[in-house]
């Protein structure tokens, strides 16, 4: 048996996976606290701390933020193997998500939620699939731990997100105590979940210095600089391309909620098969990964 194999400080599974599963558990706990506020806050009344938007604005919006945030799993899962390695992508993830929750916290209007909606979804991109694959390289191929360190690690994302929607809305409601008046001080909630990020970021780079492995530090499949700038290009272009689809559904008067949701429905739909069909035709892609045994 390895060194990985021995250590076994946390419920006998490696002391890394309490880093990995407290660092879940906090961003679990922010993203789903803030979620159990957040449409209210937008469609609620001024004059009771919230934006005063309708009901299915509100709604529209909460749907293409749920859309960007899985589709930006794919982008932080590539930066992660090809450019800065898991445990760097994890740390910039954290700490995006946690300027996401700060700027939420400041009464500064619709400008800010779009501002930091963008801040949240790319954070969770870059942090959540790269936690689960840190876990998995806590084990060595033989070790049986393995299904019972995810069973421990889902747990804790389990615990974040149900304790979430319990004391974020009690912080907004003034923590039990009347003295708001009619009005709720959602942004004492959005601050809460931002506490819970900063919790989970201090003990993920404390805990990952002694319990990580030096290789989550390095890409596994580092791009040269021929093929990043490549890369950087397609992003250029397509990013253009969405700015000038924009810009057209503007010029005709069809540029609303509802539509952009139609463009992120496609979007949703043609990337993953994209994806999952350059994997699996992919060299790189081994039997047991593809699951041929």
């Amino acid at each position: 048996m390895g060194k990985r194999d021995s250590n076994t400080a946390f419920f006998g599974q490696p002391k890394g996976l309490s880093t990995l599963f407290f660092t879940e558990m906090w961003e679990r706990f922010s993203y789903y606290g803030m979620r159990a506020i957040l449409l209210f806050y937008m469609y609620y009344a001024v004059t009771k701390g919230g934006l005063g938007m309708s009901q299915t604005t509100a709604a529209s919006i909460m749907s293409i933020y749920g859309s960007l945030v899985y589709l930006s799993t794919l982008v932080g899962g590539w930066l992660s193997d090809r450019v800065w390695g898991s445990r760097k992508t994890v740390f910039y993830g954290g700490v995006l998500i946690m300027l996401g929750h700060i700027v939420l916290a400041l009464p500064a209007g619709v400008t800010v939620l779009y501002s930091s909606i963008a801040l949240i979804v790319v954070g969770t991109g870059l942090l959540k699939p790269n936690v689960s694959d840190m876990v998995g390289g806590l084990y060595s191929v033989e070790d049986r731990r393995r299904d019972a360190g995810f069973s421990i690690f889902v747990f804790g994302i389990n615990l974040g997100s149900f304790i979430a929607p319990w004391l974020v809305p009690w912080a907004a409601q003034g923590f039990g105590v009347h003295i708001f008046g009619s009005q709720l001080n959602f942004h004492a909630g959005f601050s809460l979940a931002a506490v819970g990020m900063f919790f989970g970021l201090v003990q993920y780079v404390l805990g990952g210095k002694k319990y990580l492995s030096t290789e989550s530090l390095t890409p596994n499949d580092p791009i040269d600089k021929g093929d990043l700038l490549n890369v950087i290009k397609w992003v250029v272009i397509i990013i253009i391309a969405i700015v000038a689809i924009l810009a057209a559904m503007a010029g005709v008067g069809q540029l609303s909620v509802d539509n952009v949701i139609t463009l992120l429905t496609i979007l949703a739909i043609a990337l993953p098969i994209y994806y999952f069909v350059m994997m699996f035709r992919s060299s790189k892609v081994t039997k047991i990964e593809l699951g041929i045994h």
